[in-house]
């Protein structure tokens, strides 16, 4: 289901602008509805695919509502490549702006709102939008820094700290995917990941039964 994006509610249009305005503070609600003439909402259920291999992505999403998984299927095993919610981007990149098809897969594992902008809506943004292909540059370095970081992160810290690292950061995903994906995105074997859990939980009992004492 798609509809016009300029319809969406004052609570969605006021998460996007604070989306935009990490990027650009001096970005208006004025800019704001401007760019929304050039998207649209999607709405999917639980479990849909927004893209398959081998489609083209014809789409660049913010997440409004919900949860994305992007994942590649390598060696018969699934490899999660990104967990995006609300108000994070998500697309096949290589797919949407080469116009090759997907390597990637992206599947819904809540009910989800996106706020998509066509490829051929964003070619008539760019050029009719005058913040727009600046809002474009700051977006694609922003993605380019995470990206890095993650990699360095993963070559300079063990298993361990990967995984404390991102649960201190991202507390509640440990209730939003399931297991195996999250093991699968942080690259650990899932047995792995149940032990640290384990050990966390474990930690805050005793943590929480010293502070009582």
């Amino acid at each position: 289901m798609k509809y016009s994006a300029s319809h969406i509610s004052v609570e969605m249009g006021q998460s996007a602008l604070r989306y935009f305005q990490g990027f650009m503070p001096e970005f208006s609600f004025t800019d704001l509805q401007a760019l929304l003439q050039y998207c649209q909402v999607r709405k999917f259920p639980r479990k849909a695919k927004l893209v398959e291999e081998g489609e083209v992505d014809d789409y660049l999403n913010i997440v409004l509502s919900g949860l994305v998984r992007k994942y590649v299927r390598s060696n018969n095993k699934d490899q999660t490549l990104q967990l995006a919610t609300e108000g994070h981007v998500v697309h096949s990149e290589l797919s949407f702006l080469t116009r090759q098809p997907s390597l990637a897969i992206l599947e819904t594992l809540e009910p989800t709102q996106l706020l998509s902008l066509r490829f051929d809506k964003m070619e008539e943004a760019l050029e009719h939008f005058p913040q727009g292909e600046r809002m474009g540059r700051l977006m694609l370095t922003a993605m380019y820094i995470k990206k890095d970081e993650r990699r360095y992160a993963r070559a300079s810290k063990t298993v361990r700290e990967l995984f404390l690292d991102y649960v201190a950061h991202h507390p509640h995903m440990l209730q939003r995917v399931p297991q195996k994906y999250l093991a699968s995105y942080l690259n650990i074997k899932p047995e792995t990941f149940s032990r640290l859990k384990h050990l966390g939980r474990k930690s805050q009992k005793i943590n929480g039964s010293s502070k009582r004492s």
